[in-house]
This record gives structure tokens, C-alpha cells and sequence, in this order.
């Protein structure tokens, strides 16, 4: 399966992006699909993640200001990101759990700054 993240970008603290991801390929082994986040130095850090029936699952640091979306019939899944701040600025990179394995997109930057 192959993952193709797209809207990244420079935004104003207080800003809003939304990111998209479609999966292309051998999709029919897709289970539960997500965000996670990278900034320098850091570690990858899960940001949300839906299951095929629509659970969600948010990271603390996001509740409220980030809404992922799903659509399993296009096989894509879209993170909304609301009230931006600096500290959100990190590499986005979209997920999937394939066949019980883990498949990333090439990851998106996203900077937060004024």
C-alpha cells in the first residue's frame, strides 16, 4: 500500500490546515488509519488515529483543536487542524495499519509561526 499525504504548509499561530492522505495500491489490508507528528529531535508521536468503523483517538495536546475524518470508500483519511500554535509545528506523516503491519506516507511539514 502506498500513502500520499498532502497540505502542509507555513500558517500564522491561531491558523488552520487541513491535511489530506489517500492510500493507493494493495488497499483491501487496511485497518485502523492516522496521524503522527516529528519535530526536530524529537520522537514520532501519535497525533489521532480512526478505526474502520469511525472511533477516534486524539493525543491530549490536540483534543479540541485537531478533527480527523475518515472515508473508507475513497480509502483516505483528512486531519482539520484548528488554533494552531508554534509548538504544532513538526513533520506530519500519515499512517496505516496494513495486514497488521505499520505503512507511512512520506511525511508533510507543518510550521506554525509568525
Amino acid at each position: 500500500v502506498q500513502l500520499q499525504a498532502s497540505g502542509g504548509g507555513l500558517v500564522q499561530p491561531g491558523g488552520s490546515l487541513r491535511l489530506s492522505c489517500a492510500a493507493s495500491g494493495n488497499v483491501f489490508g487496511i485497518d485502523n488509519m492516522g496521524w503522527y507528528r516529528q519535530a526536530p529531535g524529537e520522537q514520532r508521536d501519535m497525533v489521532a488515529t480512526v478505526t474502520p468503523s469511525g472511533t477516534t483517538n486524539y493525543a491530549d495536546f490536540v483534543k479540541g483543536r485537531f478533527t480527523i475524518s475518515r472515508d473508507s470508500a475513497k480509502n483516505t483519511v483528512d486531519l482539520q487542524m484548528n488554533s494552531l500554535r508554534p509548538e504544532d509545528t513538526a513533520v506530519y506523516y500519515c499512517y496505516a495499519l496494513w495486514y497488521q503491519k505499520d505503512a507511512w506516507g512520506q511525511g508533510t511539514l507543518v510550521t506554525v509561526s509568525s
